[in-house]
């Protein structure tokens, strides 16, 4: 099958690449890099000639409300109706769990990506998946001071490459549809744990982390599957463990 990637640049659309060409698939990468803006729709119609399906992992570097919006508003309207006058068969796109219960500046964007996919022609999947094992890393960079404080959250982490299987799995061989099971890690664990093993492994700078209680559902395993689902088997510790870091 002939399958487009958008956000095939990225983090989880590098694995995603990978994993439709080891599938025997050709992925067509979406991305300012090969030619095709999302936010503009420059590239979009020409890059779907003759596609079969869209994965969608695109994404923006953000924790402002308006610019997550108005990212997942204009790609997700481009997206889905360049797929449609291409004639794709259907659209994978994948989502967070819990994304509409923790009120996050992102994740409304997110919200809104999910809203636009529900309201296209093109036959849709949407996969909410638990934060991958890099998350602990995410949150500190994004912490300054000589203390991180770090939110008291329990989360699922799963592998971004077993995420990507699962994408391709969908979009090759499933039919479309709607709302997929919840996709998880195998463990449930605790952020500040995480960070601080992170840290000790030498994967990021060194100082003390400090639990942060935050009220409302980000404490309250607002961010854990709520149904049944696929999980992962990549634990959070292997990850570390296959860091190069790891061994510093």
């Amino acid at each position: 099958m002939k399958i487009a990637v958008a956000g095939g640049t990225g983090l989880t659309g590098r694995h995603v690449v990978r994993a439709l060409t080891a599938a025997g698939h050709e992925p067509i990468t979406l991305a300012r890099a090969e030619g095709v803006d999302l936010v503009t729709g420059a590239g979009l119609d020409a890059a779907l000639t003759g596609a079969d399906a869209v994965i969608d992992v695109s994404n923006v570097s953000t924790m402002k409300r308006d610019v997550a919006v108005a990212f997942f508003d204009k790609a997700g309207r481009n997206l889905a109706g360049a797929a449609d006058r291409a004639g794709v068969r259907r659209l994978v796109t994948l989502s967070i769990v819990g994304v509409e219960v923790v009120k996050n500046p992102y994740y409304a964007g997110k919200i809104r990506q999910e809203e636009i996919v529900r309201e296209g022609r093109v036959p849709w999947t949407i996969l909410r998946a638990t934060q991958f094992h890099e998350f602990a890393g995410q949150l500190l960079s994004g912490l300054p001071g000589p203390v991180a404080l770090v939110p008291t959250m329990k989360t699922q982490p799963i592998a971004v490459r077993e995420v990507a299987r699962a994408l391709v799995d969908v979009a090759a061989g499933q039919p479309p549809q709607g709302m997929a099971p919840e996709l998880a890690g195998p463990h449930v664990e605790s952020m500040v744990t995480m960070t601080r093993r992170l840290i000790a492994a030498g994967g990021a700078r060194r100082r003390p982390v400090l639990p942060l209680w935050l009220p409302g559902p980000m404490s309250t395993g607002g961010l854990l599957p709520t149904t049944p689902g696929p999980r992962g088997t990549a634990t959070f510790d292997e990850w570390l463990a296959a860091r190069s870091y790891a061994n510093n």
